[in-house]
């Protein structure tokens, strides 16, 4: 008998390079983290679409009405209180024994821009812009420059150093 992984993170690309066919494994690994830092312990699913600048612009037109491309959205299904993630097995679908917690896009075309940007290698910038996209699926947010905002960066960096990602990868 085989058992199933404890979180299932689907990873879809809007096209496929050898660029990006390494990060199916780090944006596993990140979600998985971020999951377990916050304590997470029912089963859960996350989507994620990798895809460049003029696919993340198309959503986050429809989606948000801004007509601009951006690095990360996030669309929770729930909504949870930062640092307390109180879903309960009533979350959990009953065909998948997992709670959906929502589905992140991430453009890597703008994620490789702003490494250059900030200086640090791209499997970094990527790394963080997923675990900052599953804290938002579990209700972080950082709308103004307040504590909650503060929290979330500070949970940010406590993931990055737990998985070991340097500024130069």
């Amino acid at each position: 008998m085989t058992t199933q992984p404890k979180h299932r993170i689907y990873v879809t690309r809007k096209q496929r390079s050898r660029d990006n066919e390494n990060i199916t494994p780090l944006i596993r690994r990140c979600i998985k983290a971020t999951l377990e830092t916050e304590g997470v312990s029912l089963p859960c699913e996350v989507n994620v679409l990798i895809t460049n600048d003029s696919g993340i612009r198309a959503i986050n037109r429809e989606s948000r009405n801004i007509d601009k491309p951006t690095d990360v959205l996030s669309f929770p299904m729930f909504e949870f209180r930062p640092g307390k993630f109180a879903a309960d097995e009533t979350f959990l679908d009953p065909e998948t024994g997992r709670i959906f917690l929502g589905d992140v896009a991430i453009s890597l075309e703008r994620a490789a821009a702003q490494a250059e940007e900030y200086g640090h290698g791209k499997e970094r910038e990527i790394g963080y812009l997923v675990i900052h996209s599953t804290l938002h699926l579990l209700g972080y947010d950082h709308t103004d420059e307040g504590p909650m905002k503060k929290q979330m960066r500070s949970r940010e960096r406590e993931i990055i150093k737990k998985i070991g990602i340097s500024e130069n990868e």
